[in-house]
């Protein structure tokens, strides 16, 4: 775990209802930022599978 990580555990022990509100938050938003950790395979896979979506969205639009 890195440093954010730690920080945002020991904030989650202090005030459990935080831990609720972001859960809510991402659910509703997301968090793109969890998708690029990892290592070099791990960006590269998601990257091709996002532009996948976005090219196959493209296709089917103009279809």
């Amino acid at each position: 775990m890195d440093m954010e990580d730690k920080r945002k555990m020991e904030e989650y022990k202090k005030n459990p209802m935080t831990n609720l509100a972001d859960s809510i938050d991402h659910s509703l938003i997301g968090d793109l930022r969890q998708l690029t950790k990892g290592k070099l395979l791990t960006r590269i896979i998601v990257g091709v599978i996002i532009i996948g979506i976005l090219i196959l969205i493209f296709f089917v639009a103009n279809n």
